[in-house]
């Protein structure tokens, strides 16, 4: 295999690629609208910082899943065929400091708070990757958490944290938007979380891992999952109906079409599902409703 495509698949581009657009698409489409300024940057140290640290977390999670993912993803696994294990820590290392000196440069050393919360992204992929994807639920909230992070580290880089709650109208309406993607990342990635641990529970049973799935068996997780996606789902039609009154009629429309109808059909096809590959199916399409909910922050440059 060669280096360069091995490298690439190692870091999960297409998964970077989707940080990139969900932090510029917030950037542009929320903050700038509603402050009148940018600062780009600032906003590219942002994202490099969080591309690496996501890069590295990755890498980290490959050299530790080595054998697990021999039976769970065969065809995918590029350590020890294209690209050496020592190599891989090297590389973690690289990206994981130079994401935390992004970080640093993108506060301007002022912002400690967000340096350290990067350092903290960075021990809990660590760990994560030794120690808590093993155990029941934590390694899922552990992802989900850093994926909302994705978004709300901007909210907390461009309001000061003394201000973040107070009663201006613009950081208000800024605070809002901010958790309510955030949010809308947390719940969408537990739920694709816990289909992935469907999905690998031969090769993660094989190794003492404790999803649950192997805890409480499919069925309990598929009721975790519904759970989940009624929830959500919920949420983004009382949303919807919320937002009819400002005449986001096209925001609605997209919201309906490309967001709640796969979370309802993930929801439907949750209970027949069975196999890998099934699950794999599944996973996807949580994935797709996460872009999509990521591509509704258009219609904030639309309309504010």
């Amino acid at each position: 295999m060669r280096l360069v495509p091995a490298f690439l698949r190692l870091i999960r581009w297409p998964n970077l690629l989707f940080i990139i657009l969900t932090q510029v698409l917030f950037y542009v489409s929320v903050y700038v609208p509603l402050f009148q300024t940018a600062d780009w940057v600032q906003l590219a140290l942002l994202v490099v910082a969080s591309v690496f640290i996501a890069a590295a977390g990755y890498i980290i999670n490959d050299y530790f899943d080595l054998n697990i993912d021999r039976i769970n993803k065969p065809d995918k696994n590029v350590l020890n065929t294209g690209i050496n294990r020592r190599w891989a820590i090297f590389w973690h290392l690289f990206l994981s400091v130079a994401g935390v000196f992004c970080t640093m440069l993108a506060t301007r050393f002022d912002k400690w708070y967000l340096v350290l919360a990067n350092v903290a992204c960075v021990l809990l992929l660590w760990f994560y990757s030794t120690t808590l994807k093993r155990k029941l639920l934590v390694g899922n909230i552990v992802i989900s958490v850093l994926t909302a992070w994705t978004v709300l580290i901007l909210f907390f880089l461009k309001v000061p944290f003394s201000a973040a709650f107070n009663s201006d109208e613009t950081i208000s309406k800024f605070f809002r938007v901010s958790f309510l993607y955030g949010g809308f990342a947390f719940i969408i990635s537990l739920i694709r979380e816990a289909v992935k641990d469907m999905e690998d529970m031969v090769g993660d049973e094989r190794y003492g891992c404790r999803t649950l799935p192997i805890v409480a068996g499919t069925r309990a997780t598929k009721v975790y999952v519904a759970v989940w996606s009624v929830v959500l789902i919920a949420a983004l039609i009382v949303l919807q109906l919320y937002i009819l009154q400002f005449g986001w009629y096209a925001a609605v429309a997209f919201c309906v079409v490309l967001v709640i109808y796969p979370l309802f059909k993930l929801f439907r096809q949750l209970f027949t599902a069975h196999s890998a590959a099934e699950y794999h199916q599944l996973s996807n399409l949580a994935k797709w409703v996460m872009f999509t909910g990521i591509l509704t922050m258009i219609f904030f440059r639309i309309y504010f």
